[in-house]
């Protein structure tokens, strides 16, 4: 089975979804609890929710497998991203709730872990990094857009509502001021969704690792509330919901091209 897939566009624009992926290899499913095969934090619906973003000539590039066989966002060293906060690391162990992602004593050893960075991690970021240098040739420039979404509230990690719209941007370090100027700009003009910039979310390893502004390669990462475009109870894709928002979404990628 391939572990990603990648449309490739003509624009100077990438879109990765981390965490858009939801199969587990049967080995591993057998190890984990019966909520956890469900694959309950995964960024639901974020690749139906993207697509238009052919329509601006983007590159998308989607993992298949969830984030429990290996989460794409973390350092391959697993060093935590938000030192002293809740997290969950390079081949979670815990889901958003707390509770065990695997039976008592199936937990993947330290040697599970280094091969599941070698069949799935690595293939996911040479993609990556090849496609961004492609775009990179093509353009002299090119931006990488981080497409992630959570439910709005996981007492487990945070505390009270998120806001609509996350960006993270590196505390500023992994995009041109003025790209994070005009999409600040564009989501303060609007007020149908609450948003923060480098709040609870900064960018994970992914706009960390490849944002460099000084060489042509803007980095930022939006994640969203999962409730602005499904309904969180039930899990549904709310098609009204997302047009709405995919107006928003599809101005910040616009601007982010310009």
């Amino acid at each position: 089975m391939d572990v990603f897939t990648l449309h490739r566009g003509t624009t100077p624009l990438l879109v990765s979804l981390p965490h858009d992926g939801t199969a587990l290899p049967e080995d591993m499913a057998r190890r984990m609890t019966d909520h956890a095969r469900g694959v309950p934090d995964t960024d639901w619906f974020v690749g139906r929710l993207y697509d238009f973003a052919r329509q601006l000539g983007a590159s998308l590039l989607v993992p298949v497998h969830s984030r429990y066989v290996v989460d794409l966002n973390r350092p391959p060293d697993d060093l935590s991203l938000y030192p002293g906060q809740k997290t969950t690391g390079l081949c979670p162990v815990q889901r958003f709730t707390g509770e065990p992602v695997y039976l008592p004593g199936q937990e993947p050893s330290a040697g599970e872990v280094a091969d599941r960075v070698e069949r799935y991690w690595k293939p996911y970021h040479d993609a990556l990094g090849a496609e961004l240098a492609r775009l990179h040739g093509l353009h002299g420039r090119v931006v990488l857009w981080e497409g992630h979404s959570i439910r709005s509230v996981v007492p487990f990690l945070f505390e009270g509502r998120l806001p609509d719209f996350n960006l993270g941007t590196a505390a500023g370090t992994s995009c041109a001021p003025a790209l994070q100027a005009r999409l600040e700009a564009l989501l303060a003009a609007q007020s149908d969704y609450s948003w923060v910039c480098n709040g609870r979310f900064k960018g994970g390893y992914i706009t960390r690792h490849y944002g460099r502004p000084a060489e042509g390669v803007d980095a930022v990462q939006l994640e969203l509330a999962q409730a602005t475009y499904m309904d969180e109870t039930t899990g549904r894709y709310d098609a009204s919901r997302a047009q709405r928002l995919q107006g928003v979404v599809g101005s910040l990628l616009r601007d982010a091209l310009a």
